[in-house]
């Protein structure tokens, strides 16, 4: 199987050591998001990804903003499946990629919105 050059980039024992990246101040530019979100895990098999908007959180205080991050990295680092996650605060977006699991990102989604009830999934109109 070949191997994508992103594929081991980024492990989750890192990713599970460090603060979910985003805080208020300062914020430091960074590669593009395709060089740094990992494709596969450890053990060579695929990963999923979904998005979730935060409507307004660039306009919130720098206290508030850093509240709701440290509610976001709560829940992902609950979640064993998570592997990659980054907040974008200029486009109040975050991405996570998961191992998959069937309804993982439905969970994973349900229980953000129930702590940060603003927050939108992003997926594909299907009605």
């Amino acid at each position: 199987m070949p191997k994508s050059r992103w594929a081991y980039r980024s492990s989750l024992e890192a990713w599970r050591q460090q603060a979910l990246r985003g805080s208020a101040q300062g914020l430091e530019p960074s590669c593009p998001l395709y060089e740094r979100v990992p494709t596969r895990d450890e053990s060579g098999h695929r990963l999923s990804d979904f998005m979730m908007l935060f409507p307004g959180l660039r306009e919130r205080s720098g206290r508030e903003r850093r509240a709701v991050l440290r509610q976001v990295d709560a829940v992902l680092k609950a979640f064993p499946e998570v592997v990659f996650a980054d907040m974008n605060l200029r486009l109040n977006l975050l991405w996570v990629s998961v191992r998959a699991r069937p309804g993982v990102i439905l969970d994973i989604a349900c229980c953000l919105k129930f702590h940060v009830p603003e927050a939108l999934l992003v997926g594909p109109k299907t009605a």
